[in-house]
């Protein structure tokens, strides 16, 4: 059993959550759903942490399904970073389900609650997925799975406005995968290959050469460039719009804002950072960092649109007195300092760059499950509604704080340890401009962070508040446990940092799943 157990971990992750997904619906009981679906996500996350181990211990682990080699057959290749990430899916997955029952009764209509579980695990089910396959169409097909059942989720949300996110969202997701579908056509046609590793080999054969005009060497050019260079830029954009990096975001406010507050605790800790990663393995897996940024200034648009992202969207989260809107912006600029890091191609920065998808997605997690607990208790987003709720829901407003300090990025939290790694590497690399306005953002942090603290503990309690209680206590408990985490990889960094750099040396000598 156990030896079954090795054989098919990689695949198991995936295959649990999708095989109980129907389950939750022909069953049609909201209760055994819940039953099921706790099951299904606290399984698929030991089972990631043992994928983890078996990683570190073993080195990469390929799959084969049906026992067909690649690339014929669909490969799955698990390595030093996606463990890393699905890891950090199935934790939140299972740590959000276990969180979200007073929620979900408060928000979700009942006769909805065994649809929603089952479409929260076919999201799971997508982001694992899209993860652990080493086949670029794989991609796309779990990218659809997960947004298609986002979507699906967004809806359920309780105002009016809810679908309408969800069809905002449905557009801009469909543009951006129809663009990550013609891309992947493009190096289809050109490889005759699907799998991600042998794409980059085929790839190979179009390397670098210099152009000789009248005896003179002229500029480098990539052989076949044309075909290369627009398969290139339709993966790049149709992934930034996944990504929502500016100006692509415009999906994602109204998502983050009117989606039930458990969706968006899960999908605001995983959707974008998986996105993030499918980038990370496009560009350094298959098109490798010479193309992308020697041959081409990707670096220089990466990190002008990251800066330009991360000032536009901190000061978009100032003015905004919607808690939700202001995390959603926050989110927007978060996933700048991701960008940052990969644009620097090189070991610190990718570090940086990687372990602050984990980071960011424990403590965006960590914020909108302390958002849940007031929305529960206060019926309100609304900054205004939650005046003085310091006082009658003291630790809910405490782990808001925490939690804050981390997005802010103050020692001792793991906010630190990305912006801190990120930073030395726009100094080793003479980036001073960058590394100067990256302080200077975090200030614009400090205060849309502080702005609701002192709305919290500082001002006149208003008429909600002052009928308040404190959350739940299995709601209080979890996102105890989140902000804890964001304390402890402040401190012990071994784990996430350590695995980070360890993707990062992968990456930079030319893994590919």
């Amino acid at each position: 059993m156990i030896e079954y157990l090795h054989f098919h971990l990689p695949v198991l992750p995936i295959v649990i959550p999708l095989m109980i997904a129907p389950l939750c619906v022909l069953l049609g009981s909201r209760h055994v759903a819940n039953v099921l679906s706790l099951f299904a996500c606290w399984v698929t996350f030991g089972l990631s942490l043992l994928l983890v181990s078996r990683v570190c211990e073993l080195g990469e682990i390929s799959y084969f399904l049906g026992g067909w080699k690649p690339p014929y057959g669909i490969e799955y290749a698990i390595d030093p970073l996606n463990s890393f990430l699905m890891a950090m899916i199935a934790g939140m997955g299972a740590i959000v389900l276990t969180y979200s029952g007073p929620s979900l009764r408060d928000e979700v209509p009942k006769s909805k609650h065994y649809l929603f579980y089952s479409l929260y695990l076919l999201c799971m089910t997508g982001l694992m997925g899209m993860c652990a396959t080493g086949d670029l169409f794989n991609v796309f097909v779990f990218l659809e799975i997960s947004s298609l059942s986002t979507y699906a989720l967004i809806s359920l949300g309780k105002t009016r406005r809810a679908p309408l996110a969800a069809f905002q969202y449905l557009i801009m997701g469909t543009i951006g995968a129809t663009f990550l579908l013609i891309g992947i056509g493009l190096l289809y046609q050109m490889t005759g290959t699907l799998n991600m590793a042998d794409i980059g080999v085929q790839l190979e054969r179009y390397r670098v050469a210099a152009v000789i005009v009248d005896g003179i060497e002229g500029p480098p050019h990539w052989e076949g460039s044309r075909t290369m260079l627009v398969a290139f830029a339709f993966l790049t954009v149709g992934l930034c719009i996944k990504m929502a990096v500016f100006p692509l975001h415009t999906w994602l406010p109204n998502s983050y804002t009117y989606a039930p507050s458990v969706v968006t605790c899960f999908v605001a800790a995983t959707a974008t950072k998986v996105s993030v990663y499918a980038f990370i393995r496009v560009v350094f897996g298959i098109f490798t960092p010479e193309f992308a940024f020697e041959l081409l200034p990707l670096d220089t648009a990466l990190w002008s649109f990251s800066l330009v992202g991360i000032f536009v969207a901190s000061i978009a989260a100032i003015y905004q007195t919607n808690i939700k809107r202001r995390l959603a912006y926050s989110s927007i600029a978060q996933v700048g300092y991701m960008l940052l890091g990969i644009s620097m191609a090189n070991q610190d920065g990718l570090t940086a760059g990687i372990v602050h998808m984990f980071n960011h997605g424990l403590i965006k997690g960590a914020l909108f499950m302390v958002v849940g607990c007031f929305v529960l208790r206060l019926g309100s987003v609304q900054m205004d509604d939650w005046r003085g709720a310091g006082k009658t829901m003291p630790w809910t407003s405490l782990a808001w704080a925490i939690g804050g300090l981390g997005l802010i990025g103050v020692p001792v939290t793991c906010g630190f340890i990305s912006k801190w790694l990120l930073l030395t590497a726009a100094m080793e690399d003479e980036l001073y401009l960058v590394a100067a306005l990256m302080l200077i953002s975090s200030l614009l942090a400090v205060i849309y962070v502080w702005q609701v603290v002192e709305v919290l503990y500082f001002s006149p309690p208003s008429e909600k508040a002052k009928k308040a209680t404190e959350a739940p206590l299995i709601m209080l408990v979890t996102t105890y446990v989140v902000v804890a985490a964001t304390l402890v990889f402040g401190v012990w960094t071994t784990w996430s940092a350590g695995l980070a750099g360890d993707a990062a040396r992968f990456l930079l000598q030319g893994g590919a799943p």
